[in-house]
């Protein structure tokens, strides 16, 4: 497959593999053309396409197959039981019109509302897959300039933390509310919003997929794969670029994400490439239902990602992120390697309606729905760090959380950092470091206040 607008990555392709899964739901090949398909880049395809999925759905099961082509569409939804082959050769293209996404309820960004559906979407379905090495492509950047008009509007208002709510723009890929499913191939690029979002969820496979959004522009909020308050997802051998957050994981924001109150938990990731993005690994920003149980391993950041591991949260998001682990990570020319910033962003995260409006939005609302500080302040405890190898990095360690509910129980392994300078640690307890090196210009190790029990980093140069 050519992939164009790579730019100049200094980490190798990951390799394609096979897409014949084990347990693939038997039936027949239903071809896409005998519902009226054509394939032209021409004709609007949707209902085409929808219907050769619906008949697989009604016989029990069976995989739908597209002939080489440029299929523009709107969105779609495969069933339970269906196969979605997107096969090589086959470009599955996003209609620009709004109105080809019809609203449904959902989740956006932490809190439940209505939003339009992605190009494709496994909604409240089981046993369902979308595989092949073809290209789905969601032409965004119509979308991309709507959000950046509406911000030049809404920001000198003091409504920037509104506008991601607002600008509504279709997802690539939405599996919500279900069971069983397998996401494997394509090529994924020019997501109008998120690319890959997986929300209330179980039993979920993303592999083998190549995510490409800087094409023709940066969209905003176009991050890579979302892990949404879901329970048993592994995302493996995956190869992105993307314009915000490469892998995210999350679980509900502010008022809203508490009353749901649905954690995050059980979630690998394994031997990826972030080529691109504001950040390679992220937990948060919507911490309310909290996080547990998630091994991050053989992941590869390179330059000019600015931002490695990162942790973010508000106060009044709330949640406890534990039993976290990241190792054998390398890092390439990254700015920052280990960020926790728990009060991020504030502008976006604490949403005040101005004065004067009188009848805000009901998604307004529940944004602006104050949250008592005992419940707001996020806690992170249990992370483990290992086999962290980062070189070219300008600072080690940004990390700082709140004097009531400090970084707690954090333990580093075998790290290995050149960088520019090793940064600074505040409100920390019981943090635990061995066989573990940063070198640094002035051969000083981190800031180290308001914390206890940091014990075990030398500076120094790098061991053998």
């Amino acid at each position: 497959m050519l992939v164009t607008g790579l730019g100049t990555a200094l980490l190798p392709m990951l390799p394609r593999r096979a897409f014949a899964w084990e347990g693939a739901t038997p039936g027949s090949i239903i071809e896409a053309a005998d519902y009226g398909t054509v394939g032209d880049g021409e004709a609007i395809e949707t209902a085409g396409i929808q219907r050769a999925i619906d008949a697989a759905h009604l016989a029990g099961g069976g995989t739908v197959r597209l002939k080489p082509g440029l299929y523009r569409s709107g969105a779609l939804f495969v069933k339970s039981g269906v196969t979605l082959e997107v096969g090589r050769g086959v470009t599955l293209r996003g209609v620009q019109d709004l109105a080809a996404y019809p609203l449904l309820p959902t989740r956006v960004a932490g809190i439940e509302m209505l939003w339009p559906a992605a190009l494709l979407n496994v909604y409240r379905q089981k046993n369902a897959r979308i595989i092949g090495e073809g290209t789905v492509d969601g032409d965004g950047k119509p979308f991309w300039d709507s959000y950046w008009r509406l911000r030049r509007d809404y920001d000198p208002k003091g409504l920037r933390w509104a506008a991601d709510y607002d600008c509504r723009r279709p997802r690539l890929i939405q599996i919500f509310e279900s069971e069983d499913v397998r996401l494997s191939g394509p090529l994924l690029t020019r997501s109008g919003f998120w690319t890959v979002h997986i929300c209330y969820s179980r039993d979920v496979d993303v592999s083998d997929v190549i995510i490409r959004n800087n094409v023709g522009g940066r969209g905003p909020s176009t991050d890579g794969i979302d892990v949404d308050s879901s329970d048993g997802v592994r995302i493996a051998r995956c190869d992105i670029s993307v314009n915000d957050d490469a892998i995210c994981i999350k679980a509900g924001r502010d008022s809203d994400g508490l009353r749901v109150d649905r954690p995050c938990r059980n979630v690998t990731v394994r031997d990826c490439v972030v080529r691109d993005a504001l950040a390679g690994m992220t937990f948060g920003s919507e911490t309310s239902g909290g996080f547990s149980d998630i091994d991050v391993a053989g992941l590869r950041i390179d330059y000019p990602v600015p931002l490695g591991i990162f942790f973010k949260s508000g106060s009044s998001r709330g949640g406890t992120i534990r039993e976290i682990r990241l190792r054998d990570i390398a890092l390439q020319d990254v700015a920052t390697v280990l960020r926790v910033n728990l009060d991020w962003y504030p502008l976006y995260s604490y949403a005040k309606i101005p004065a004067g409006i009188a009848d805000p939005p009901p998604h307004w609302r529940t944004l602006a729905t104050p949250v008592p500080r005992a419940r707001g302040i996020p806690r992170i405890k249990g992370v483990r760090i290992e086999d962290v190898r980062a070189v070219g990095a300008k600072i080690g360690f940004e990390a700082a959380a709140y004097a009531e509910a400090p970084l707690e129980d954090f333990v580093f392994s075998r790290l290995r950092w050149d960088v520019r300078e090793a940064g600074s640690i505040a409100n920390a307890r019981n943090w635990r470091f061995t066989d573990s090196v940063i070198d640094t210009l002035d051969g000083k190790g981190p800031r180290v206040t308001a914390s206890t029990d940091v014990i075990g980093l030398r500076p120094g140069p790098p061991a053998p």
